[in-house]
């Protein structure tokens, strides 16, 4: 019997434990992938975290995990598969055998929509962001392409807009679906270039993003567009499937849990991207988990 079970090896989740070994709580973290970080890894350069400026997104992952491992930590990889609540205690069964804890931590993260074309994949970090805000500065006076038509989107192309030299908002419908007082903010400003009925069709390069060609789906013809970032606004997907269920969660999937973490489900805690909430960053994944141990400290 575990005092504490975490699900997921992010930032959030590394935090975590980090502060759960700290607190003297018998802890263990349970990770589906072969490797600790989550969504940061995938991260070429991490420019926005006190303390680390330019840091590569993989050696930031990999030393969180080391802090953790130092900390020792115990670590198991396996899938979490669905979780029991037994009122005083909670079972977890993993494709490794079922688990026993008092507490959880879920830190499963979220993953973005992708566009699924060619070279996507080949430049996310290098020139593909999914994250204006994390990675905009990055694009300061260059020309960027921003995939998406609804809140998430406009958002994102009115902060780039203020940084970039010119901004094109590439929408595969005719009208936008973002509220009305964005796209008219949207409208207003001078180096956005609107692509109505446009998709997306290749994201071109060399070592990085240099351009991307796109067709317009009423004449099917197809033109190449010089940019230097694309920034993929069409959605994401909270790690929820294990306890959606079970927690109240928004209409989106995040699981409603405030700043201290807390679910609708005595024991339950949620900590970083599966969490609703405003601003999604490495830091405030790394401020959840702190928070969510300090909430299973007080349940316990």
């Amino acid at each position: 019997m575990y005092d504490l079970i975490i699900i997921g090896s992010g930032p959030a989740g590394l935090s975590a434990a980090i502060y759960g070994k700290r607190a003297g709580l018998n802890l263990l973290v349970l990770e589906k992938n072969p490797m600790s970080g989550g969504q940061v890894l995938n991260t070429y350069e991490v420019d926005n975290y006190l303390g680390m400026p330019g840091t590569d997104g993989f050696d930031m992952g990999m030393k969180f995990r080391e802090h953790a491992d130092k900390m020792g930590v115990e670590f198991r990889e396996a899938s979490a598969m669905s979780i029991e609540d037994r009122k005083d205690f909670k079972l977890v069964h993993t494709t490794e055998g079922d688990l026993e804890a008092k507490a959880i931590i879920l830190a499963t993260g979220a993953v973005h929509a992708s566009l699924g074309v060619e070279g996507e994949e080949k430049f996310s970090g290098k020139g593909v962001s999914y994250c204006a805000t994390c990675d905009g500065a990055f694009f300061r006076g260059k020309a960027v392409a921003v995939v998406g038509g609804g809140d998430v989107a406009l958002e994102d192309a009115i902060y780039l807009s203020r940084i970039c030299g010119k901004v094109y908002l590439i929408h595969r419908r005719d009208e936008l679906r973002g509220a009305y007082i964005l796209q008219e903010e949207l409208k207003a400003l001078p180096n956005v270039e609107f692509l109505y009925s446009h998709v997306v069709e290749e994201i071109t390069g060399e070592d990085a993003v240099n351009g991307l060609r796109v067709r317009n789906l009423k004449t099917q013809e197809s033109r190449a567009l010089q940019a230097d970032g694309v920034f993929v606004a069409v959605g994401i997907r909270p790690g929820t499937e294990l306890v959606r269920d079970m927690v109240d969660c928004d209409e989106g999937g995040y699981v409603l849990a405030g700043e201290d973490c807390v679910t609708s489900v005595p024991g339950i805690f949620a900590a970083g991207d599966v969490r609703k909430k405003p601003l999604r960053q490495i830091a405030t994944a790394v401020a959840d988990g702190a928070n969510a141990v300090m909430s299973v400290e007080n349940y316990l």
